[in-house]
């Protein structure tokens, strides 16, 4: 694919990202199902709640992060600058759009290189796709996305959903495992693997976790379905049959979090996050920290930084109040046995 047409989807997906017409329409991220056990004699100050902890060797102010979103297009270089030094301001992780565009034009290393110029102090994720990833790419061309960031992780997104659906997608990932295990032995930083919309299980992140992987981000089915994004750029060569194909976030961060028994590593919920509750919710079922990409994107587009900061800082005190009202003294707690099943009460 040409650098002509990479940019022109980048822009198609921006425009439709900034509304909320790509969401799934028939599936939420579950976490209606469950609910918090009310404690009714909590001895907490809600005042001396302290969510901050340690994400990849720098310390961030809450378990949040501003998830990956775009990058490579003229667009992408003001909506990445926002989001840096909205990630600054409260100090949290932030996330790279793909980095493709600036492995095949380097011309586009502005609206990247943008990120770490406005978020000095925090946890920054570089990012590539799967399929790039099974086609072999230079380790070259890894060490320079990597660098392009002062990164300090690298995301690799599978999405093959949305490369089956898109026009002229690569639905071709045979030798991810492999090259993704040579990657991980060769780079210096640890690697991330992230879905886009259709969910991570038990079963995959299994697999990843053998081969090294660090950290598993279930981006489950509830928020922006990537096949209706596809779909609505190009119905001709799209099938909306698929609009609401993935496994729910909540299932996701459930079965994937079983394997902390046997594995050391960050398990992320995201897909379909859209406040403190859900938020909250995702730590309680296990998530080490929550991302949301459309919702935080949307505020931006539509309401600008400060609203985005406003909003994120909410969800901060939300999740406090939360641990607050069920007796959580820190993020540990709030993941042990702090939620009940709504058709439990009846």
């Amino acid at each position: 694919m040409s650098s002509d047409e990479i940019t022109k989807r980048k822009k198609d997906h921006i425009e439709i990202c900034s509304t909320d017409k790509a969401n799934f329409r028939n599936k939420t991220a579950g976490f209606e199902y469950y609910d918090f056990k009310h404690y009714a004699i909590t001895e907490l100050n809600l005042e001396q709640i302290d969510i901050a902890q340690r994400f990849f060797n720098k310390t961030i102010s809450a378990p949040l992060i501003i998830s990956c979103m775009t990058g490579g297009v003229n667009e992408s270089k003001n909506i990445n600058h926002e989001l840096a030094k909205v990630a600054q301001h409260l100090k949290i992780p932030i996330g790279s759009g793909s980095q493709r565009a600036l492995i095949e034009d380097r011309a586009k290393l502005k609206s990247f290189s943008i990120i770490r110029e406005a978020a000095p102090d925090v946890p920054i994720l570089a990012n590539i796709g799967a399929a790039q990833v099974a086609q072999g790419i230079k380790l070259e061309d890894y060490k320079f996305i990597i660098d392009s960031l002062e990164a300090d992780a690298l995301v690799v997104h599978v999405n093959p959903l949305q490369e089956l659906i898109q026009h002229r997608g690569e639905p071709n990932f045979k030798g991810l495992l492999n090259n993704l295990e040579s990657l991980i032995r060769k780079i210096t930083i640890p690697v991330i693997v992230k879905e886009v919309g259709s969910g991570i299980n038990g079963e995959a992140a299994e697999k990843l976790l053998e081969i090294g992987v660090k950290g598993v981000d279930v981006a489950g089915a509830g928020g922006t379905s990537w096949s209706a994004v596809e779909y609505l750029r190009n119905e001709k060569n799209a099938d909306e049959l698929f609009w609401d194909w993935g496994l729910p976030t909540s299932f996701c961060i459930k079965d994937v979090n079983k394997l902390k028994e046997n594995y050391n590593f960050i398990l992320i919920g995201s897909g379909g996050i859209k406040n403190g509750f859900d938020a909250a919710k995702s730590i309680a079922l296990g998530a080490d920290l929550v991302a949301s990409a459309g919702t935080f994107f949307r505020l931006l587009k539509n309401a600008g930084a400060e609203k985005l900061i406003e909003v994120i800082e909410e969800w901060i005190s939300t999740i406090k109040k939360v641990m607050y009202l069920t007796n959580s003294r820190d993020l540990k707690e709030l993941r042990e046995n702090k939620l009940i099943k709504v058709s439990d009460y009846y």
